[in-house]
């Protein structure tokens, strides 16, 4: 399965949670997609985002790598990931399960509608800008999709409001595919990742169970 990074980047809590979604019997390719400005170590935060106002003075810096990472460019990327996870000689078959968290659910989204023959579980969490009113808009990608979709939305979260998830579902509901597209009550975006302040236990643990058996439905 491929696994798509927040934000922050590549860094030791996304390894430990690729190493978690291993444990259940898969193999796991967690990219860096900012690699066109710089290693994952150079990239990966100095300070403990868990600490009061660490989490928002390095997010002052991520704008400009996010802006660099335009619909094209993580298209092609995409596909070269998908080729080399396909490629990798632990992976057996073709079936592919996805997860992406933040930004990562939009890439996750797209990739599901542009290879509909290999992904078939798509799971994205705290996912922000999954509706726009752009003609690239991520949640346009389900119409060409076959994938089972699991989302687990933020609450009040400016990024993905209650308007754009329910027109998100409308897609999924519209493309005739089975999915799951439901708000976290009191999770806040990134209640995923537990080295930042805004790690909510009860909906990371909720997105990890609900991760594990839209693979085991899938991919087993």
């Amino acid at each position: 399965m491929l696994l798509f990074m927040d934000a922050i980047g590549l860094r030791p809590e996304l390894i430990t949670m690729a190493q978690r979604i291993a444990s259940w019997g898969y193999v796991v390719l967690t990219p860096n997609l900012f690699y066109r400005d710089g290693t994952a170590e150079e990239l990966m935060p100095k300070g403990d985002l868990r600490q009061p106002g660490e989490r928002e003075s390095f997010f002052a810096g991520v704008g400009p790598r996010m802006g660099n990472l335009t619909t094209d460019k993580s298209t092609a990327d995409t596909e070269v990931f998908h080729q080399t996870l396909l490629g990798l000689d632990a992976v057996v078959g073709d079936r592919v399960g996805t997860v992406g968290y933040c930004m990562g659910a939009r890439l996750v989204t797209r990739y599901a509608g542009s290879h509909p023959d290999h992904v078939v579980a798509a799971a994205g969490f705290h996912g922000g800008g999954l509706v726009t009113d752009q003609p690239d808009s991520p949640h346009l990608s389900v119409a060409t999709a076959r994938a089972e979709f699991v989302y687990g939305h933020a609450d009040n979260d400016g990024s993905m409001p209650p308007e754009a998830v329910q027109t998100l579902g409308a897609a999924l509901d519209a493309a005739g595919l089975t999915a799951t597209n439901e708000i976290y009550p009191d999770a806040p975006h990134g209640y995923s990742m537990a080295d930042t302040s805004m790690y909510q236990e009860a909906g990371a643990e909720r997105s990890f169970a609900e991760l594990e058996a839209l693979f085991a439905r899938t991919l087993r």
